[in-house]
């Protein structure tokens, strides 16, 4: 399965020119631009695993600063700033990393 059997390619190009610039990744804006908002929980749980690269089921810092690698491979890699920021505001337990379980809050509806 990949990103675009669930989302749009041409929604995840929208969303990939919103944030060409370093430091301007806003995680509420690309994943209503890609369309990931919209996405039930179960379509949501599968994305999750496609960008959960080591399959430990979580996302962590080092797999989060390549999100937008993942929707296209030559895309920018995020900052620290929009790394750290993008984390702490899907981590909800403060564990450094994002859970599968606690899906809806990557979700950012």
């Amino acid at each position: 399965m990949s990103l675009t059997d669930i989302l749009s390619p041409s929604d995840i190009a929208a969303a990939l020119r919103d944030c060409q610039a370093p430091d301007s990744f806003s995680p509420k804006k690309f994943f209503q631009t890609s369309g990931m908002s919209k996405k039930s929980s179960s379509q949501i749980k599968d994305i999750f695993r496609i960008l959960d690269k080591d399959e430990s089921g979580y996302i962590e810092e080092d797999e989060l600063k390549y999100f937008l690698q993942r929707f296209e491979g030559g895309a920018r890699v995020l900052t620290m700033s929009e790394t750290k920021t993008f984390l702490a505001a899907a981590d909800h337990d403060g564990d450094g990393k994002i859970g599968a379980e606690g899906i809806d809050n990557f979700k950012y509806r």
